[in-house]
């Protein structure tokens, strides 16, 4: 596929799957989206580590026994990327903590997210699910 330029771009690309709360499917999430960015011809490198910071809290903080997670991008028509990731816990919300420490295990996911994504926020619902979603500018690195 031709390198997508800045363009508008008239049936905007989207991809999705459906993927088991696992750790082995967030691992995957991050290598379907690494491999679309790619066929689409645009740089991954923020948002593969936006990818895997959001399907890892899926499956570790939204995560119901039988129940899948989803991941989607969009290329919007205005050449905005997004990256939704919709969970079954709309009951549990995140929420950048404070400060950690330093040699803490967990809590820095969101401040990752934030730093590399140009907005990002949460959409509660349907019931009973979420949806965690970043989104990218036109002409942002992406690295």
């Amino acid at each position: 596929m031709q390198k997508m330029d800045q363009a508008v771009v008239a049936n905007p690309p989207h991809f999705a799957v459906q993927l088991s709360a696992t750790r082995r499917g967030a691992r995957l999430a991050r290598l379907l989206v690494e491999r679309q960015l790619e066929d689409w011809g645009m740089p991954s490198g923020e948002v593969v580590q936006v990818v895997a910071e959001l399907a890892a809290n899926a499956v570790l903080h939204g995560r119901v026994p039988g129940r899948d997670f989803r991941i989607a991008l969009r290329l919007r028509p205005d050449g905005v990327l997004r990256v939704e990731v919709t969970d079954a816990r709309g009951d549990r919300v995140p929420r950048t903590h404070a400060p950690v420490v330093e040699d803490a295990e967990h809590g820095r996911g969101l401040r990752i997210v934030a730093a590399y994504a140009d907005r990002w926020g949460v959409d509660v619902g349907p019931a009973p699910a979420k949806t965690v979603w970043a989104e990218w500018s036109p002409g942002r690195g992406r690295t």
